[in-house]
């Protein structure tokens, strides 16, 4: 009987839907695309109605080969990437090259990857999506016209190893246009006056000085300040309102991508890019136990926050079975979807309610149980009732000026159930009369400064580029690393701040492509996307137009007047003349120089930072301690570098003896690269370092000492011996001693 091969994108994909569909199926992987746009040329011919010229990447050809092979010898061919515009190119390129080997094509759709799924989609078999393909092809030529015509003008203008593009453009005109917001930002001073009182009944509180004769208060110096505290006591506190209000806070709306990187970096600190990871190994499928491979999370990019009629009966069905009778609305909640929204999967969602978080944490790593937690969670609590909260609001008169305290009181917690942490009530305000007199126990002036608006994190940034329709989630992460890679921002504490190459490429760009670094233009791009997938726009017209201006702003541009011989110019001044300094090319990269050489000869890194002073003393020469910055972050150096070279070393003693008796103990020490592995503090006398973690407590057989738990990265999670000759080794499920609090929300 002739086999039939079903190509998916990645083998962990493949591995999964194999398992569901038996021997007659061959699953084979095609590692994503395999054919592109050339890398060495623009590859595609503007003269002649935009062609693209698609060539098999080097990286494919053997995997190309194979798949022809395979298809040669199979009844049939089934096309099973992902159900998405990227998806639906890689599948349209796959029929392109296997049409002569097989000429039974055909599409499925996967939106999860579990048995019911892909033998239903088996069942409707489908077509390639011809409107999609051209959408995506539209993406990938205008993306490519961007890159490889305004980069070379950069480096001829600029510097060699600049790149502008599409979307990265426009998201560095963000960053950069927030920077200038917090240079040109003026603090403004200003005070609060907050009042300590006491009812008839306890508990005392605060409320907050809000009106002075009507008017909404505004005191800007300590003078007027002073002048309302020495007022305020001799006048008497009246409760003149008392407004009690149930409020209803309603569940969120399950996840779809962007709201979901937004809150994996926000509860869980993950950068944008290891969301996405994480998301595709829950997707494709994990080892859970006997089970085998289980895809456990529908489709991780969608725009939609859709739940399909079955999953909605199965979720209420769930909590009606284990919570109490009120949580659970008398109708399924429907969410509705954005303008823009495609609609073409589901929301994110678990694909089984029969495999909650705690039953498969001790199959996942701790992130990957993390992040399906936070997805579980989101799901089962947008079909709860909404928690209900008694706001209590006391409105106080003193004479002219007017007092305001706020309190509230979770009634019934709902959805919140599941999020003890958003469960912190306010304070308590006491029971109290109208008309009643308020005891005045103490009044707090605080003198306070406006604030500039803060730098952009991965989380904020997508929820930026989200609301204003530019891009796609998919696409924020080769964006974000491309911005970084090219240096035209560093992240510093979790926040993007662009450097003086990103500002003046930036401000380049809006001089020369007024159009194409318009936020408007880029995000109505999308739009036309969509209008392209839906059939309702030709591709080639909306490609004509679009390069209309982009040919138009390349010829102004290449009037204008560049900078690559004088330098980029910074804010930084010559620490030997008192010149501008700039960004120039060197035979081993950029670097600053003084503008006035060859007069000065002042060089110095781009990437120089000043060294932060410390009160500790160098232990070899009596100099002060400072905080440098270097290549792997962050460390504390003698000041007198380079006569002294004394570095403070990054360690922790954990107070464990080391395990070869050499008299040690164990500290906590950083790699070159900054990994963290446990070594004896007698080195280099004794040699013994681990990767995996000293535990204080004895082995259970033996009685040795400690007990190391396992780096996950390293091995299945689990602890064991120290002792080398000691079998003892138990995982984290069976063992409680190591099990440490959880990244989630709960």
């Amino acid at each position: 009987m002739e086999k039939r091969l079903v190509i998916v994108e990645s083998p962990a994909k493949a591995r999964t839907v194999n398992r569901y569909l038996g021997h007659r199926f061959l699953v084979k992987a095609s590692m994503g695309h395999i054919r592109d746009l050339p890398r060495e040329r623009l590859g595609v011919d503007i003269k002649h109605e935009f062609r693209p010229d698609y060539e098999i990447i080097p990286e494919r050809k053997k995997t190309v080969a194979e798949l022809q092979k395979f298809a040669k010898q199979c009844e049939a061919v089934f096309l099973a990437a992902d159900p998405d515009r990227e998806g639906e190119a890689i599948c349209w390129h796959l029929s392109e090259v296997l049409g002569d080997a097989n000429k039974n094509i055909y599409r499925v759709l996967f939106h999860e990857i579990t048995k019911k799924a892909i033998q239903e989609a088996f069942n409707n078999l489908g077509h390639l999506d011809r409107g999609k393909i051209e959408a995506q092809q539209t993406r990938r030529i205008l993306d490519r016209l961007v890159g490889y015509l305004i980069s070379p003008l950069l480096w001829k203008k600029i510097g060699k190893g600049l790149s502008a593009g599409r979307v990265q453009s426009i998201t560095l005109r963000m960053i950069c246009d927030r920077e200038k917001e917090i240079k040109d930002f003026v603090l403004e001073e200003y005070w609060t006056i907050t009042a300590h009182l006491q009812a008839a009944d306890p508990p005392p509180f605060k409320a907050s000085l809000t009106k002075i004769e009507g008017k909404k208060v505004k005191i800007k110096d300590e003078k007027k300040t002073k002048e309302i505290v020495s007022e305020l006591p001799k006048i008497p506190f009246i409760l003149e309102k008392v407004r009690v209000e149930e409020k209803k806070k309603k569940p969120f709306p399950p996840y779809i991508t962007s709201t979901l990187q937004q809150d994996s970096f926000r509860y869980l600190r993950f950068p944008v890019k290891k969301t996405m990871a994480i998301a595709q190994r829950l997707y494709e499928g994990l080892e859970i136990g006997d089970m085998g491979l289980v895809g456990l999370i529908t489709y991780m990019r969608t725009d939609s926050v859709r739940a399909s009629d079955e999953a909605l009966f199965r979720t209420r069905k769930y909590i009606k079975e284990n919570y109490p009778q009120g949580y659970l609305p008398k109708r399924a909640r429907i969410y509705k979807n954005k303008k823009r929204a495609q609609d073409a999967h589901e929301a994110i969602r678990p694909t089984t309610l029969s495999l909650p978080p705690q039953e498969v944490k001790p199959f996942l790593k701790k992130e990957e149980y993390s992040l399906y937690n936070l997805i579980w969670n989101r799901f089962i609590a947008s079909q709860m009732n909404s928690a209900l909260i008694e706001e209590t609001e006391f409105q106080i008169k003193a004479s002219k000026y007017q007092f305001m305290a706020k309190g509230e009181v979770m009634k019934f917690d709902g959805f919140l159930v599941l999020y003890p942490k958003m469960k912190k009530e306010k304070k308590i305000l006491p029971k109290a009369e109208e008309g009643e007199e308020l005891k005045l126990l103490d009044l707090e002036p605080k003198q306070n400064f406006t604030q500039p608006p803060p730098r952009y994190t991965e989380g904020s940034l997508v929820r930026e580029l989200e609301s204003r329709g530019i891009g796609r989630p998919s696409t924020y992460v080769p964006i974000i690393a491309t911005l970084q890679n090219r240096v035209y921002v560093v992240k510093e504490k979790g926040k993007f701040i662009p450097t003086d190459l990103g500002l003046f490429v930036t401000d380049f760009l809006i001089k020369n492509f007024p159009d194409l670094m318009e936020f408007e233009f880029t995000a109505k791009f999308e739009e036309e996307l969509d209008r392209i997938g839906e059939g309702q726009q030709d591709w080639l017209d909306y490609l004509k137009n679009y390069y209309s201006y982009l040919e138009r702003d390349l010829n102004q541009a290449m009037k204008s007047e560049g900078v690559k011989r004088k330098g980029i110019p910074v804010e930084d001044v010559c620490p030997e003349c008192g010149r501008q300094l700039v960004i120039k090319e060197g035979r081993y990269g950029r670097f600053k120089a003084c503008s006035g050489y060859p007069e000065c000869k002042h060089r110095e890194s781009i990437h120089k930072k000043e060294a932060k002073p410390l009160e500790e003393k160098c232990p070899r020469c009596g100099s002060h301690l400072v905080l440098r910055s270097g290549r792997y972050g962050t460390f504390i150096a003698c000041s007198d570098y380079p006569r002294c070279t004394y570095i403070k070393k990054d360690r922790k003693d954990t107070g464990i003896p080391c395990p070869s008796e050499c008299g040690g103990t164990i500290v906590r020490k950083k790699t070159k690269k900054g990994k963290i592995f446990f070594g004896c503090s007698s080195f280099p006398k004794c040699k013994f370092a681990t990767w995996d973690e000293p535990i204080s407590q004895p082995c259970p057989e033996c009685g040795r000492e400690f007990i190391l738990r396992r780096n996950p990265i390293k091995g299945e999670p689990s602890i064991y011996c120290s002792n080398d000759q000691c079998s003892f080794e138990e995982t984290v499920k069976r063992e409680k001693i190591w099990e440490k609090k959880s990244d989630s929300l709960d």
